[in-house]
């Protein structure tokens, strides 16, 4: 990895912790948060935007052009050009490096940016990009009490943070060093993540685990399609695939669906952060299971997701879901009280017959019985079961669960299923455990290698095994702890003790018999 890199982006983070440490308290955390994100976000749109139109003037021939001191009435004239390109448009005087220099002179500086966001949302009303700007800047509260009881409490922690902000050395868009933002916003999101427990753990997914589920998917593609998370959060897991392959390289875009308000604005935010053009990304809002946004884009060769665990859906109770085409197949739904598999069922239905699905997925759907065994047998049955791989415990933010990962393919080339356990692949970071860059390439060597290995927790399992074994997906089924196995050698002593206790059970029943005929007597 780049030292350079590296030092810039060890300098970023700690500013940024200053800033949230100096300014917080007053706003909670969480809250706090959205106020950095949103004006991260707008500086980096109004550079974005500024580099952009200086840029084409100087090749114009106009070499001292500076956007940011041009009047207003000027720069109208290119509005429509601009918001054509880039999804909307900022007036001069409302660039992020002008609000700033007068705010301090600004006794309506908290009016003035409410402004200022309104105008660049209604920049892209009535035109191709409307949906993508909408609600960008819902969450930025000038006008309640968030940020202080007066106006001038509010101004004085805007100007603090406008001066933080723009501090920050993020960088020239020219020099291609605009990574920065995005790795500030996911920063950002970490540090609250880790702080906020469940509030922030649930819809941030560790950098790591984003990393491996793209690696397991693309393997040794050099470009994919399309991508898509069913449940985007954030859309960290999105945009794994552009820093890994380039953005150059997912040919027709990323595409999400989130249901919560605030962490789709943020998915949106994420995509212009990380410089992902309008045109090239669709985040819709809703409720994927029971109106899923993508049906006309649909069949999808890349998915990725960590869905929310066993949370609660309309299930058998909406009687038009088992004909659902995602949901029919099995014959089945996933329980009402348990959505994790209504989730993989649509996620399966969306995949393409060339694509990889890989899904963090909470341990009980691996071997609960019912609805969810049912499940498991038609995807089993029908060959989509690729590989299953337990991670160690306390990765994700919110909780110390050890997850697994299932990975499903419609184009497998056997019948049978790689089970790795990777509950030690990790390094302790902190307070959390963490997937170091060795033990990412550890999984992902033992999925190409894909047989197998005597002296490491990696087998091959047939899903006729599989089947004979309850349909049950759980690691530890067929890789056991080998202390384990050292207790169990003795087969004829373990039969014996297990028929003692039947006789014991047998004995106690009769017993209980007896004491309730005599007691209804």
């Amino acid at each position: 990895m780049d030292n350079k890199k590296e030092r810039e982006r060890e300098e970023l983070h700690k500013t940024i912790w200053k800033i949230a440490d100096e300014l917080r308290g007053a706003v909670d955390g969480w809250d706090f948060k959205q106020y950095v994100l949103e004006l991260l976000f707008y500086r980096f749109i109004s550079e974005n935007i500024e580099n952009y139109i200086n840029n084409n003037q100087i090749k114009a021939g106009q070499k001292n052009f500076k956007y940011r001191d041009l009047p207003d009435e000027e720069a109208e004239y290119g509005r429509e050009e601009i918001v054509k390109e880039k999804g909307f448009f900022i007036l001069p005087s409302e660039l992020f490096c002008n609000v700033r220099k007068k705010a301090k002179l600004n006794p309506n500086l908290n009016i003035t940016i409410h402004n200022v966001f309104e105008n660049i949302e209604a920049s892209s009303k009535g035109t191709a990009s409307e949906k993508d700007v909408k609600g960008l800047f819902d969450d930025f509260d000038v006008k309640g009490n968030k940020l202080g009881n007066t106006v001038d409490e509010k101004n004085e922690k805007l100007i603090k943070m406008l001066d933080a902000i723009g501090d920050l050395k993020l960088g020239n868009y020219s020099d291609n060093t605009i990574d920065a933002f995005g790795d500030a916003y996911e920063f950002l999101m970490t540090m609250y993540a880790s702080n906020a427990g469940k509030s922030g753990g649930e819809f941030f997914t560790p950098q790591e685990v984003g990393e491996l589920l793209a690696k397991i998917v693309i393997m040794d593609k050099k470009e994919v399609n399309k991508v898509y998370d069913p449940c985007c959060g954030s859309g960290g897991l999105l945009l794994k695939f552009a820093k890994i392959l380039g953005k150059e390289n997912i040919k027709n875009g990323f595409y999400g669906q989130e249901i919560n308000i605030t962490t789709y604005n943020l998915a949106r935010i994420n995509m212009f952060l990380h410089d992902i053009n309008y045109n090239d990304f669709d985040i819709s809002r809703g409720d994927t299971l029971t109106q899923p946004m993508h049906w006309d884009d649909e069949p999808f060769d890349a998915i990725v997701s960590n869905p929310p665990y066993s949370i609660h859906w309309a299930g058998k109770s909406d009687p038009t879901l088992i004909n659902d085409e995602r949901f029919a197949p099995a014959g089945i739904l996933a329980p009402e009280s348990k959505a994790d598999l209504a989730f993989t069922m649509h996620m399966l239905s969306w995949l393409s017959p060339i694509g990889t699905a890989a899904i963090v997925q909470f341990p009980g759907v691996l071997y609960r019985s019912g609805a969810e065994q049912k499940i498991r047998k038609y995807m089993v049955d029908n060959n989509f079961v690729d590989t299953v791989i337990q991670l160690p415990s306390d990765l994700f933010f919110g909780t110390s669960i050890a997850t697994c990962i299932l990975v499903l393919k419609k184009s497998k080339k056997t019948s049978d299923i790689l089970f790795i356990d990777a509950s030690d692949q990790f390094v302790r970071n902190t307070n959390k455990n963490k997937l170091s860059f060795e033990n990412i390439e550890w999984i992902i060597k033992k999925i190409k290698n894909r047989k197998s290995e005597n002296d490491e927790p990696v087998v091959v399992v047939s899903n006729e095994e599989v089947g004979k074994n309850d349909y049950n997906l759980s690691v530890n089924t067929y890789l056991k702890d080998p202390e384990e196995d050292k207790e169990k050698i003795n087969i004829k002593e373990v039969n014996k003790n297990l028929e003692e206790i039947v006789k014991e059970e047998i004995e106690i029943r009769k017993m209980l018999n007896n004491i309730i005929q005599e007691l209804e007597g």
